[in-house]
């Protein structure tokens, strides 16, 4: 008996890692890559799995989002954890690789597999015949980008994401802060940070002189007006971001009684309130200088980042209203979505996301179903960002952080030593669902 046929769409670090956990299964792979018959503008290598930006996946240690990944995903055997190990160069506690050799590691795994096959042709069609794992990346070709939007209806495909910085909730310094919403209209949702004069243009200069990121070779990102960077508003005059993101009228702090001269405002970013949004604050500024110039507003001085802001190409769907927990289509059960495109930022994430969607179609054609990751563990709140209602009205690409899992409830501690709590707790119930799901 022929084993049941998945195909895959690209080759990047997802589609390999779907790839994997398939052919675990004894399941038969076809992957479609279109290297090197066609390459995308920030592709240069032939081989699957090649990393553009960077040879680093960020942290490898145990006391932080990044470093619990990254160990869930080899207790899921995952693939891309394997080569990273295999091919690890020094870079102290990072796990960074030989890009080359890593490309190399984990073409000639797959290779290896009796049931893989490798295609080397662009797909402009979404085949129908077959489970389907759709795992372009933020880099999707034209072709492939209309025949999703054409499947979608393109008003769930972007093309360039504008995202502000999200802060840690206990990082922020509450006795600087006043709960309000403008006006006084509904409850008070939003943290104001107030600015005075002095204060809000020595913020302002800061963000004109700043460094900012140079658009990379494959970005020509067109700043539309609704989603402008801060500093872009900053140079327009003096007084825009006060007529901006930054407008105080409708704000009496109750402190003081009168309207401040200016705000930086704050959303809550999950519904357990352990992240912060600023509104309206997407921005081209390097990191260290996002960190260095937001310090400076009233109330962030010690404030830790789970996300910096930035405006980058991003192909992405809008994966709340279409994908359930399985990361099947809802509208179309052969179709699952994986990587990058779900809505996941960085190499780690997408890979995750790879792993769960290569799972779920392994059940799918075992007739079982794969109960999603307790939320407890960074794959499964990885998840649950992308898949869950909560996220619908304010989606936008995520990193891994501490803030997305399930909150932890204990008295006041050190940051670091209630990371470890977070780990120690991932880690047991990822165990858990593991022999739950007979995944072990």
């Amino acid at each position: 008996m022929n084993p049941a046929k998945v195909t895959i769409i690209g080759g990047g670090l997802a589609g390999c890692e779907a790839a994997w956990q398939l052919l675990r299964r004894g399941h038969a792979v076809h992957l479609y890559e279109m290297k090197p018959q066609k390459f995308s503008p920030a592709h240069q290598i032939e081989n699957l799995a090649e990393l553009v930006c960077s040879n680093s996946f960020k942290s490898n240690s145990l006391d932080n989002a990044h470093g619990l990944l990254k160990e869930e995903m080899r207790c899921l055997h995952s693939l891309i954890m394997r080569a990273a190990d295999d091919t690890a160069v020094a870079a102290g506690s990072a796990l960074a690789v030989d890009r080359v050799l890593f490309a190399r590691t984990v073409e000639a795994l797959l290779q290896q597999q009796n049931n893989f096959t490798l295609h080397h042709t662009e797909i402009v069609k979404i085949p129908n015949d077959a489970l389907t794992i759709i795992a372009t990346g933020p880099l999707t070709s034209d072709a492939m980008a209309n025949e999703i939007s054409r499947m979608l209806k393109s008003d769930y495909l972007y093309f360039y994401d504008a995202i502000a910085p999200i802060v840690e909730a206990d990082s922020i310094n509450m006795d600087k802060v006043f709960w309000a919403s403008r006006y006084d209209k509904g409850t008070p949702d939003y943290l104001n940070c107030p600015l005075s004069e002095e204060e809000y243009k020595h913020f302002r200069q800061e963000l004109l002189s700043g460094e900012k990121v140079p658009a990379k070779s494959f970005e020509d990102v067109l700043h539309f007006e609704g989603c402008l960077p801060v500093e872009v508003m900053a140079a327009r005059g003096e007084e825009t971001l006060a007529f901006g993101p930054m407008k105080p009228v409708g704000l009496i702090d109750p402190r003081t009684g009168i309207m401040p001269y200016s705000v930086v405002q704050l959303r809550r970013e999950n519904a357990a309130g352990t992240l912060f949004n600023l509104v309206g604050f997407q921005t081209k500024l390097t990191w260290p200088e996002q960190r260095r110039i937001f310090h400076l507003i009233p109330g962030l001085e010690n404030a830790q980042f789970a996300r910096y802001g930035s405006i980058h190409r991003n192909t992405f769907i809008h994966s709340p209203s279409l994908l359930a927990p399985s990361l099947q289509l809802k509208s179309n059960e052969n179709i699952f979505f994986a990587g990058q495109i779900t809505g996941v930022e960085g190499y780690t994430e997408s890979t995750a996301m790879g792993l769960l969607a290569g799972l779920n179609a392994a059940f799918v054609i075992e007739g079982k179903k794969l109960q999603p990751p307790p939320t407890q563990t960074a794959i499964g709140a990885l998840l649950r960002y992308i898949t869950s209602p909560e996220s619908v009205e304010c989606f936008q690409p995520m990193n891994i952080n501490l803030g997305l899992l399930d909150k932890l409830h204990v008295k006041k501690i050190k940051k670091r030593e209630k990371n470890i709590l977070y780990v120690n707790q991932a880690l047991q119930s990822l165990n858990d669902w593991m022999v739950d799901q007979y995944l072990t």
